[in-house]
């Protein structure tokens, strides 16, 4: 019988192939997201020091449904004025394996529309 691989697993796979083309820098920091069934999460993190520079999520911002494409574009207006509060205006966009497509593209077209460029 074949096993089949968790998606999550897989997720993990890409997002590791991603990272191997991808990093932050303090003059272009990551734009990171984590999304799980009910909440979604954004960090823009500084690799070189290994250090998160602005984060933001749903649980945060205390949105009753932080599951949905509303919730993820909340986030991502916050992470965009949290961003631009410590001054950083180009990031480079992680978008952790998943599929730029749903949450993972509401949250990235919000915080393009709040004036990070990526």
């Amino acid at each position: 019988m074949i096993k089949k691989e968790s998606k999550n697993v897989a997720r993990q796979r890409r997002h590791a192939r991603v990272r191997n083309k991808i990093s932050g820098t303090a003059s272009c920091p990551r734009l990171n997201v984590f999304r799980s069934n009910s909440n979604i999460f954004a960090q823009i993190i500084d690799d070189e020091k290994g250090t998160t520079l602005v984060s933001s999520s749903s649980v945060a911002l205390k949105i009753n449904n932080g599951g949905n494409i509303e919730g993820a574009k909340l986030v991502g207006k916050d992470i965009a004025q949290k961003a631009q509060k410590a001054k950083i205006q180009k990031v480079v966009f992680d978008r952790g394996g998943y599929l730029y497509h749903g949450r993972v593209k509401a949250l990235a077209e919000a915080a393009r529309e709040n004036g990070l460029e990526f």
